[in-house]
């Protein structure tokens, strides 16, 4: 006799509010870690406003964070895929985009 080892999926219905679900626009997220977390802050900077409001919090474990990095990491190698290569500047305006906190530079 045989027997399938392999652990059920669990089904998890997630509810959408209507204010989630019109989203919040960032072009700047600051990242910063420590053993036990991640912590991701998304804003949104305008040009010629010299300061910015935290717009969402997202704070998450390390695990967590990788698996984040491989399904956004997925999900472009596969837009790529339908729609073309997604071209980022050799030089980005300096006040848009992602800061790594702990080296205090951008990532691209």
């Amino acid at each position: 006799m045989t027997q399938n080892k392999e652990p059920m999926q669990q089904q998890i219905n997630i509810e959408l509010g209507e204010k989630e679900a019109e989203g919040i626009y960032s072009n700047l997220a600051i990242i910063t870690h420590s053993p036990a977390e991640f912590v991701i802050d998304f804003t949104r900077v305008v040009p010629g406003v010299p300061k910015a409001k935290v717009l969402s919090r997202i704070i998450t474990t390390p695990q967590h964070a990788k698996m984040l990095m491989r399904a956004l990491k997925d999900n472009i190698d596969k837009f790529e895929a339908r729609f073309g290569e997604i071209k980022i500047d050799a030089q980005p305006t300096p006040q848009f985009g992602f800061v790594n906190t702990d080296k205090t530079e951008k990532i691209n």
